[in-house]
């Protein structure tokens, strides 16, 4: 799969600016120029030489300030949709097969987390726990996790009632097996689909909470705390907000298109799939015997 979507332009253009965003958030605290954190006297100054993106209202340099915030900024997303996929798509595949009683159970509780207010809960769950940017994470997986569940589950319910599915459930195969060997290729690509598109969501909902100064401990730099402290100076520096919104918007536009790459592919696979199906059904009805009776 993947080299068929790096086959594609858009999977080309969005696998680059992801790549870029990674290296940014492994080695931009690193190639940071200044101390993120080392306040001055030259506050609120514009772009230079020596401070690209000029330096906030405690003198802080902006441009290193944005390079060690983009590891925050990954970091939490990733961690957004790796708990959306685990605490959801594994119930939703196994919902199919354990029964009634676990279909009931984790079917309500997906019907719940949809209905809680997203901010309201993360907020009170914090506010529990302390504030900390794990913490928030796991909360904001958590309740993105319905997305996953749903469509683990349809593309299992399709899998479950084709032929080669019962007969190993008639032969004595095990769950495991069976999820291994025909459900999980056949969940696997719009399972994709789905974490691409959440690890967007992941940056807005990072960015999102850490403008609020929800999840992370100041003066550690986030890219959504950057915004928010750069639109309290407008005034001064009109232009300072326009560095974290370009990131995060480049970000999310990149996930989204990587999604749409992934699912072109997907279908594709699965058009050419139908194809050699019908060529082969062409191919044996092309070579079936005539009949004696129809013989002259």
């Amino acid at each position: 799969m993947v080299r068929r979507v790096l086959a594609l332009t858009s999977g080309r253009i969005a696998a680059a600016v992801l790549a870029v965003i990674a290296l940014l958030a492994v080695l931009g605290p690193l190639l940071a120029p200044h101390d993120p954190l080392a306040t001055s006297a030259h506050t609120l100054a514009g772009p230079s030489a020596g401070h690209w993106l000029g330096t906030d209202y405690l003198g802080r340099d902006t441009f290193s300030r944005l390079l060690d915030g983009s590891r925050v900024s990954v970091l939490g997303s990733l961690e957004v949709a790796l708990t959306a996929l685990v605490v959801g798509a594994v119930p939703g595949i196994l919902s199919v097969h354990l029964g009634r009683a676990f279909e009931w159970v984790t079917l309500r509780l997906t019907d719940t987390l949809v209905a809680l207010p997203f901010l309201l809960f993360a907020v009170a769950v914090i506010a529990l726990l302390g504030n900390g940017i794990t913490q928030a994470m796991l909360v904001t997986g958590v309740l993105v996790s319905p997305l996953f569940y749903r469509v683990a589950r349809a593309a299992t319910l399709t899998v479950a009632r084709s032929p080669y599915v019962e007969a190993a459930v008639v032969s004595g195969a095990s769950l495991g097996r069976i999820v291994r060997r025909h459900v999980w290729t056949k969940v696997l690509p719009p399972i994709a689909v789905a974490l691409a598109q959440t690890v967007g969501t992941g940056f807005v909902i990072v960015s999102s909470l850490t403008f609020l100064g929800i999840g992370v401990q100041p003066p550690a730099p986030t890219w959504g705390g950057l915004l928010a402290s750069d639109l309290g100076y407008l005034a001064h520096q009109p232009w300072a907000p326009v560095a974290p919104a370009l990131l995060i918007m480049i970000t999310v536009w990149a996930c989204n298109l990587l999604a749409d790459a992934v699912r072109d592919v997907s279908g594709e696979a699965g058009r050419t799939l139908v194809d050699r199906h019908r060529a082969r059904d062409r191919r044996t009805g092309e070579a079936r015997p005539v009949s004696a009776g129809g013989a002259r």
